[in-house]
């Protein structure tokens, strides 16, 4: 899939950052990255690392490990970030390799900015450059490390 730009990412063709929280053999979980631009902190990409359009194109190994980073991370999103809400979605219309978003929301963002893109319009969005989301990317590496099920 030489025009899928998630394969091409998980193949090495594309310029790397690093942002990688997770990877396994099925999911790869990663923030996101706005080429230089400021981030919105905590939002996480989780990819399946096989090309598959939906959710229900998923095997079950692969829904697995899938799941289970999505209730990981937004775990860590809460406990290490103190994030009050975590959006999830997948959408799969600009990019038909399944991925799903992770924003969360955070303590104090008013109710109009609610929503996750909705977030990235408030002023006081919680946004960081490269070294502050590397550092939360570390935070949240920790406690993945600590997970206790």
């Amino acid at each position: 899939m030489s025009a899928c730009f998630i394969c091409n990412k998980h193949a090495g063709d594309l310029p790397a950052s690093n942002l990688k929280i997770y990877e396994d053999e099925y999911v790869y979980a990663g923030h996101i990255d706005r080429d230089g631009q400021p981030n919105y902190l905590g939002h996480i990409m989780i990819d399946l690392k096989r090309h598959a359009a939906s959710l229900a194109d998923m095997t079950m190994e692969e829904a697995r490990s899938f799941g289970m980073m999505m209730t990981k991370l937004s775990k860590a999103l809460k406990d290490s970030e103190q994030a009050e809400h975590i959006y999830a979605y997948v959408m799969g219309d600009a990019v038909p390799h399944l991925h799903m978003h992770l924003v969360p929301r955070y303590p104090g963002t008013p109710k109009e900015h609610w929503g996750p893109n909705a977030v990235y319009d408030w002023n006081a969005a919680p946004m960081g450059e490269e070294n502050e989301v590397y550092n939360l990317c570390a935070r949240i590496k920790q406690h993945l490390e600590n997970y206790n099920e």
